[in-house]
């Protein structure tokens, strides 16, 4: 596998795969020295918005029961049920309730980019909206990946100061040859995490609260997916599936677990796991307990 060119963190080896030459979706060549775009939102046709719909529709209906309360919260208090949202608007609640913004871009950007915008509390976001025939899958992130996926646990404090603190540490794992172990990080936390509450396993993972099919397969008994105690060093081990659901889920207790997790220097940790060997995606290891039953 070649080196990824670009990144927006979450399908860092998506892009890494590209070996047929395709072109990233997007059009860049507005973009300025942070790859930020205009959203230009009266540009999207009403059958856009009527995709946007469809889609929100199902995992609307997917949510309950299995979404974390905090990101169905925050979704509601969005109100993004009705067509494609207008960045500013959802940005400037965004900012009154933790400080973050959202940035408009073409699509996938380089790590370095992605990694500024999450230190200084700025989330990009895809302007361009899949088709219908990718209604159930799609390989790069879009618009309704990015907004309806990631944007709503960024109104919960704890979980914002994560993302930041995600992004301080991707700049500094650049230069400490950390980015693969750092992005098993990101996937097996911001994008398929799972959190333990009173009420048993909800999703906190934008890329299955965004996904029509693994909203149901991540907390389905008899799988034969792991549901693991998150442990950082472990996840920073452990392969990911790009191209399929996914073969283990971390389980966090709470988002300040998360938080506390990564303020230890990751420095010795990235230099201990270059002399260990990697973890397949479906890995139990002696002592770990499935959670799921």
């Amino acid at each position: 596998m070649e080196t990824a060119i670009v990144s927006n963190a979450d399908f860092l080896a998506t892009v890494a795969e590209k070996s047929d030459g395709a072109a990233l979706r997007g059009d860049y060549t507005h973009a300025d020295d942070q790859y930020v775009v205009t959203q230009d939102w009266q540009a999207y046709s009403e059958a856009e918005h009527e995709l946007w719909r469809k889609l929100y529709q199902r995992q609307a209906a997917l949510l309950p029961g299995r979404a974390c309360d905090e990101f169905i919260d925050a979704l509601h208090q969005m109100k993004a049920a009705d067509g494609i949202p207008e960045f500013e608007r959802t940005s400037e609640e965004l900012f009154k309730a933790t400080g973050w913004r959202i940035v408009a871009v073409p699509g996938l950007i380089p790590e370095l980019a992605f990694f500024n915008h999450l230190a200084n509390r700025r989330f990009p976001v895809t302007v361009w909206l899949r088709t219908p025939e990718e209604f159930d899958y799609i390989v790069e992130p879009d618009v309704f990946h990015d907004f309806f996926g990631h944007v709503p646990l960024l109104f919960n404090p704890v979980f914002a100061d994560y993302m930041q603190r995600y992004g301080q540490g991707g700049l500094k794992a650049m230069q400490l040859g950390g980015l693969d172990n750092l992005a098993r990080l990101y996937w097996y936390t911001v994008e398929f995490g799972l959190i333990n509450t009173p009420e048993g396993l909800r999703i906190y993972g934008a890329g299955i609260l965004s996904s029509g099919g693994e909203v149901e397969y991540c907390l389905r008994k008899g799988t034969p997916s792991r549901h693991i105690r998150l442990d950082i060093e472990r996840c920073l081990r452990t392969l990911y599936k790009i191209d399929s659901y996914q073969e283990s889920y971390f389980v966090i207790d709470s988002y300040q677990q998360l938080f506390d997790g990564t303020a230890p220097d990751f420095t010795p940790i990235y230099e201990k796991l270059k002399h260990l060997d990697v973890l397949p995606a479906n890995t139990l290891l002696p002592g770990e307990v499935e959670l799921l039953g």
